[in-house]
């Protein structure tokens, strides 16, 4: 699989350090109980099809980024920088 960065260009995926969903994955109070923790740390979902995943690119130029894809087909429908859709900034 190759990703476009929007500040390198397209790169290898190995170039790129997977975070996780983008969208689902939020981090517990810091006094939420161990199962709430527990649950962060070692539970995820798989889905096929569209996701929405954080990513970043270790291998270049440190960047967060969003990629939309699916991951049934490796199709990838968007990559935008993190701090761009954080800031409210359109999507590309």
């Amino acid at each position: 699989m190759r990703l476009t960065c929007p500040i390198c260009g397209e790169r290898d995926r190995r170039e790129f350090y997977y975070m996780g969903d983008a969208v689902a994955l939020r981090r517990p109070a810091p006094d939420a109980g161990a199962e709430a923790w527990d649950d962060y740390v070692h539970l995820r979902d798989n889905p096929a099809g569209q996701t929405r995943d954080l990513w970043q690119h270790e291998g270049g130029c440190g960047a967060w980024v969003v990629v939309t894809r699916n991951t049934v087909t490796h199709e990838i429908q968007s990559i935008a920088l993190a701090l761009e859709l954080a800031e409210g900034r359109d999507e590309s």
